[in-house]
């Protein structure tokens, strides 16, 4: 879900514009401020993009997981019904370490959801950090931040894919040794 009038994140253009007056007048100061201010307004919306990007991809992923837990939920069904007289018409099993590591991770991403979407629109920091002895500005730490979230997120995606195929390569070689795993 990209913004098709949007140039790539971090593709910003020059403006130079002549003064009439010193570099250090007030209308100079003001010039810079406001195009400080665009700038971080630029920025913002490349992070708001991102974000919906992301968001997408969490949409789609949450119904690969609903779809994944109705089939799960189907067979243990199924076997519980033909299985109902051995266990006395009760089902009893875990739900697995995987399971509960899972539904902590969902329920983590929910509350930050949430907090995110409850936040009021200006944050401040009280003490600006510094680098290399100059102040980093909010939009800064942010665009930081979601450029590294954002790369930890496509780490995720590949390690949920390795772990995915690992389940299917132990479901295929449980299949071929007839142990249930």
């Amino acid at each position: 879900m990209a913004c098709p009038q949007c140039p790539a994140p971090g593709s910003y253009t020059s403006v130079i514009i002549p003064l009439r007056s010193s570099l250090y007048s007030l209308d100079a100061l003001r010039f810079y401020l406001w195009i400080k201010r665009l700038k971080d307004l630029e920025r913002e919306k490349d992070s708001l993009w991102a974000g919906l990007q992301v968001l997408e991809q969490a949409r789609l992923w949450y119904r690969r997981i609903l779809e994944d837990n109705r089939a799960r939920q189907a067979n243990v069904c199924t076997r519980a019904g033909a299985r109902a007289t051995e266990w006395g018409g009760e089902v009893w099993g875990g739900a697995g370490a995987s399971s509960c590591l899972l539904r902590s991770q969902i329920q983590r991403v929910n509350g930050s959801l949430g907090s995110l979407m409850s936040m009021p629109n200006v944050i401040s920091c009280p003490s600006s950090p510094k680098r290399n002895g100059v102040e980093v500005s909010d939009s800064e730490l942010w665009w930081q931040n979601t450029v590294l979230v954002q790369e930890v997120s496509e780490k995720n995606v590949k390690i949920s894919l390795l772990e995915r195929e690992r389940d299917s390569l132990l479901q295929e070689l449980s299949l071929r040794l007839g142990v249930e795993v």
